[in-house]
């Protein structure tokens, strides 16, 4: 029944992604304007549930009535938007490296269940692709490169030993990943946009417009000057 509709979607997604070309791969540019407009629109691709969270509530059927309730986030598995935003750049970008980088373990492990959806593979490819601007913006910001990395946010201490989860939960286990995932990535977009805003301004105030010399009229034609210039007798023209 949704084999259509989600055709439509991972489409959509292509498209969108062939738009905005948004990877850069080998040598770092160094043009970081450009760079952090690639990344925001990498973020605000990710935080959309139909790239993964959509698919994976239709494969598993939990789009029933009463079951997409129970596909709520777990807390302290992402970490909040308060709690990146009071990172450093280069903190909130390593931060950012190592949740992509549990998204893309688990990611595989649904490749392994179920190879036969697109939307794993493609979303794989992506987040490959903003960890290396990720790098790459790092690279381009001051400071020590081997600043310190912050605790990052995780489920906790492991629990003791209990009996293995029935299908359900390993459903609904999977299902609450990925709305964290998209709800983590849309915080991520929101502090890429203060960057934003904040380098905007940043080069307004850099490159002021250019001042004339003291002294220095602007003319909307060259003016001769007074000196030399003949007193012409009133009703002739000048020779």
């Amino acid at each position: 029944m949704w084999a259509q509709p989600m055709r439509r979607t991972l489409l959509s997604l292509i498209l969108r992604l062939l738009f905005l070309n948004p990877v850069f791969m080998g040598a770092c540019p160094g043009d970081g304007q450009k760079l952090l407009e690639q990344l925001w629109n990498q973020a605000n691709l990710l935080q959309d549930t139909s790239l993964l969270l959509d698919p994976y509530v239709h494969i598993q059927g939990l789009d029933m009535s009463g079951l997409k309730q129970g596909c709520q986030e777990r807390p302290g598995v992402f970490p909040s938007k308060q709690a990146l935003e009071g990172l450093s750049r280069k903190d909130f970008l390593r931060t950012l490296n190592t949740q992509l980088g549990q998204v893309l373990r688990r990611l595989h492990a649904f490749q392994r269940d179920m190879p036969n959806v697109q939307a794993w593979g493609m979303a794989i490819r992506y987040i490959h692709g903003i960890r290396n601007n990720i790098h790459c913006m790092g690279e381009l910001l001051p400071g020590s490169p081997d600043t310190a990395a912050p605790p990052q946010a995780g489920p906790g201490p492991s629990p003791p030993p209990t009996r293995t989860p029935d299908a359900f939960q390993l459903k609904l286990k999977g299902c609450r990943f990925l709305r964290g995932f998209h709800r983590f990535m849309h915080s991520a977009r929101q502090v890429f946009h203060e960057w934003r805003e904040t380098w905007s301004r940043r080069s307004r105030r850099q490159s002021p417009r250019q001042a004339r010399p003291r002294g220095v009229r602007r003319a909307r034609g060259m003016q001769p000057s007074r000196r030399g210039r003949r007193l012409v007798p009133r009703g002739q023209l000048p020779r």
